[in-house]
């Protein structure tokens, strides 16, 4: 008898819909310099709960995947097929993710094509986590898991340097995909790439981590949740006094942290939809996620580029002339609703893009 998936719960879409929601609105500000503090990434070293945003999309992918790959995958013979399916599914994030930064290239006049971003990393960690759900055991997966987390932290601890530019991860890109990089100076020769090779290690173990709690939620271990969450704080807050919380490295503290608010933030939306009863907002967003942020990805690509976005941002500032930042989040808050409006649409026709 061949095993199913398990039953989709609405606290995972809605979860995983309001972090897309939360992409769009920290992503499109009417103008970059004047966006309140807790709506941007730290400068290096820190945290905000911008930071948050990226580590829990990835850490939900891999809830997910529990529920979707992990049940079918007990049945031997599923698993080639189940293989196939998710890295043409990973080729197709990765490719999307290739064209979105192709049209920014054209659109905006960049110097250089960027070869790593938000889409590719994703198409990196649903590729290899997924595998692992497929073939790994759950007491590999909990090995995988550490030794990503204790092989980068001996990398990172044994660097001469972690700061801009200079740290291991943003040596490996330059080295390696210069100048095709987020940012790179061509009379130093050094760059650096928040989404880059090296630094993936630890996006890999957020994404592993959901796949592990995505287990325990599936088999009903909500205490064993809850103690997952106190443990990866407590383990972040310490790892930190050696290796900072750093989302652009995703340090080994940062995966801990942003991994124990990931989990608190699952039980919560857990006991909230599927337990209480609570409406799923968000669950829009969820169902079509990958799509949602392609295309508003790309939307905001031809608004920026046709000058609509300025002109957009230069009238509500108009509106608000003692309040700059106000304005600009006026900006972000009605192009998320926009999409809202889009994604709603595509739900009540029952239509779900996937990629």
């Amino acid at each position: 008898m061949s095993a199913a998936a398990a039953p989709r719960m609405g606290s995972i879409d809605a979860l995983r819909g309001l972090t897309v929601a939360a992409m769009l609105l920290v992503n499109n500000p009417g103008d970059w310099g004047h966006v309140y503090a807790p709506l941007l990434h730290a400068d290096w070293h820190g945290f905000t709960p911008t930071d948050l945003i990226f580590p829990l999309f990835l850490f939900i992918a891999g809830v997910s995947m529990a529920f979707s790959l992990a049940p079918r995958a007990t049945d031997a013979a599923r698993r080639p097929a189940l293989r196939r399916a998710l890295l043409q599914r990973a080729l197709r994030i990765l490719v999307a993710g290739a064209l979105l930064h192709l049209l920014a290239w054209g659109l905006l006049d960049l110097p250089a094509y960027r070869l790593w971003g938000v889409l590719q990393r994703i198409a990196l960690c649903v590729a290899g986590v997924g595998l692992l759900a497929i073939y790994a055991s759950v007491r590999v997966q909990w090995a995988v898991l550490l030794g990503l987390l204790g092989g980068y932290a001996v990398v990172l601890l044994g660097a001469a340097s972690l700061a801009p530019w200079h740290n291991p991860a943003s040596r490996v890109d330059t080295a390696l995909f210069a100048p095709l990089l987020y940012r790179y100076d061509p009379l130093t020769g050094l760059g650096h790439d928040p989404e880059g090779l090296l630094s993936s290690a630890g996006a890999l173990a957020s994404t592993l981590l959901g796949l592990l709690a995505g287990g325990w939620l599936r088999a009903g271990r909500w205490r064993a949740l809850a103690l997952l969450a106190l443990a990866c704080l407590l383990g972040g807050a310490l790892v930190a006094t050696v290796l900072p919380l750093n989302k652009q490295l995703w340090t080994p503290s940062f995966v801990l942290w942003a991994g124990g608010l990931s989990v608190a933030a699952l039980l919560l939306a857990h006991g909230l939809v599927d337990r209480a009863g609570v409406p799923a907002i968000g669950r829009r967003f969820g169902v079509n996620a990958i799509a949602a942020y392609l295309g508003s990805s790309a939307m905001a690509l031809v608004l920026i580029a046709s000058g609509a976005w300025a002109g957009l941002y230069a009238t509500l500032s108009a509106l608000l002339p003692a309040a700059p930042r106000l304005a600009s989040l006026l900006c972000a808050v009605l192009f998320v609703a926009v999409w809202w409006g889009v994604v709603w649409a595509l739900d009540r026709r029952r239509i779900y893009l996937k990629i």
